[in-house]
């Protein structure tokens, strides 16, 4: 369990520790369960259960003291050996993301980009210097995971294209909330 105090902990990194990024894992690679962090308890809640056949394909987490569109920190996908628990803070290495747009029904679209890192310790990973060194046929899928995804909860989610570790970086720099 979470204490309050660490959950302010949390709350309080900052989204970049030198040309590393801090990432806080809330839904383990492989999981059908959906985590996420509640400010107010300091603890991980389930927000939900992926259908029969469905697991997400690497960790994800969001970067803290972020941000984005969609009021909710930005979300990363993290490529490493085995899967992390909810709640551990990975340094990561950013190469890129999935530009998107997401949208509940009855409400506007919003921007809601997937970005993709690599965790620093990670062994089999470390030759992914950037998203072009997943290969088409891989970031498809996850593409498509998203896409399935959203479509189960009713939500539309529209990959609208993919960009680099520049993009990714700036995306994190003006997501930045001041502290």
């Amino acid at each position: 369990m979470v204490s309050k105090n660490e959950e302010a902990n949390v709350r309080r990194l900052s989204p970049f520790d030198g040309k590393q990024i801090n990432v806080i894992i809330d839904t383990p690679r492989y999981s059908r369960n959906k985590y996420k962090s509640d400010p107010e308890s300091g603890l991980f809640i389930l927000s939900g259960v992926l259908a029969v056949g469905h697991s997400f394909p690497y960790d994800f987490g969001f970067i803290p003291g972020t941000k984005g569109q969609d009021g909710d920190e930005l979300d990363v996908l993290v490529l490493m050996d085995e899967p992390a628990f909810v709640g551990c803070l990975v340094k990561c290495r950013l190469i890129g993301g999935i530009k998107a747009e997401q949208k509940e029904p009855k409400k506007k679209v919003e921007r809601n980009d997937r970005l993709l890192a690599v965790a620093s310790e990670s062994i089999q990973n470390q030759v992914i210097r950037t998203y072009t060194d997943l290969g088409k046929r891989v970031l498809d899928q996850i593409e498509h995971f998203f896409i399935s995804y959203n479509q189960v909860k009713g939500k539309t989610f529209t990959p609208t294209g993919r960009f680099g570790i520049a993009a990714a970086s700036d995306i994190v720099r003006k997501a930045t909330v001041d502290k």
